[in-house]
């Protein structure tokens, strides 16, 4: 995406790692690694599929759900295939403009997630505390405006971090310590100053997620607050309901990377394998379980989906009746 000067760098190519430790069962590993990327696939696609066919489903939570399948999906096109490279070629070397483009993609994919996800808590908000004026607050054209604000904040975030590692120059190392490029594991091999670097870097993760993060904390204490007001103990549990599916996306998303920050900053020196497999849980679970999540609790999209199925067989077996 953005060219390099490499004269600037003694190494002109990145090592990507696999699991270390783990390097004589690679081949074994990449089997449910293998699984786990066509469940993606097959799941997050279906969602969006079916929400566009479906008119039903042209509604605020359905639409929002369809951002977060295409955000899901983006995110494990630019992450798993560079693991499976490892795992079945040992395909270690990527050159800092294809390093630098992975990156941006990653976090630009990561961060319209996480902005997603906090769109779906303001959702879930309107829908509980405001059920007369749902339709009315979540019009199309405010839909509209939501992705737009989330399109935008994340691109004025993410295009200056690749900008900024331009500058930089790489000598200590070139072996990066996950399977994938990310920054603070980049800036770790610089032999330039990059305190620009970190500062925004910093100022990225707290701007985006760390908003985000706050904001859907404060949408749930002012979901619980109106639950608490319903009198019927039947009625409250079944509002409640209506947010399992979220809150299990939420769940997926942030804790890998909290307990990962905090493991960093104040936990116990681990093994490397151990950073590397949380890394790739935060990267690859969710766009693995939202899907399923999203079709096991939401009835709704579960027949959809199984109408589609079951339509499509039914007419495949008229057509080889014809024949």
């Amino acid at each position: 995406m953005l060219p390099v000067n490499s004269t600037r760098s003694i190494f002109s190519t990145f090592l990507v790692v696999g699991i270390p430790g783990l390097e004589a069962v690679h081949i074994w590993i990449s089997i449910p690694f293998c699984a786990m990327f066509f469940i993606t696939l097959v799941g997050n696609v279906t969602i969006m599929m079916v929400i566009w066919k479906e008119q039903t489903l042209h509604g605020p939570m359905y639409i929002f759900l369809a951002m977060l399948a295409a955000s899901d999906l983006g995110l494990s096109l630019f992450t798993f295939p560079t693991m499976l490279r490892i795992f079945w070629l040992d395909a270690r070397e990527l050159t800092l403009s294809a390093c630098f483009t992975q990156m941006f993609f990653i976090h630009t994919f990561q961060d319209f997630e996480s902005a997603v996800i906090l769109a779906m808590a303001f959702d879930r908000y309107v829908a509980i505390s405001r059920p007369l004026h749902y339709s009315s607050i979540l019009t199309n054209s405010i839909i509209a405006r939501i992705g737009l604000a989330i399109f935008v904040r994340t691109l004025t975030v993410q295009v200056p971090l690749p900008i900024l590692l331009r500058r930089l120059c790489f000598c200590h190392s070139n072996v990066l310590s996950h399977s994938y490029c990310l920054p603070p594991d980049i800036l770790k091999l610089s032999c330039s100053n990059t305190r620009i670097n970190s500062i925004f870097g910093l100022f990225a993760v707290l701007s985006n997620m760390g908003v985000d993060f706050l904001l859907i904390l404060l949408s749930y204490v002012l979901i619980l607050k109106t639950v608490l007001s319903i009198a019927s103990h039947g009625s409250r549990l079944k509002t409640l309901n209506t947010c399992i599916s979220h809150l299990f996306a939420v769940v997926l998303f942030f804790t890998p990377v909290i307990c990962l920050s905090v493991l960093h900053r104040f936990g116990p020196r681990l093994p490397s394998h151990i950073y590397v497999l949380m890394a790739n849980i935060h990267f690859l679970i969710p766009p693995v379980m939202n899907p399923i999540v999203y079709v096991v609790k939401t009835k709704e999209m579960r027949d959809k989906i199984l109408k589609l199925f079951i339509k499509k067989g039914t007419g495949e077996s008229q057509v080889a009746f014809i024949s």
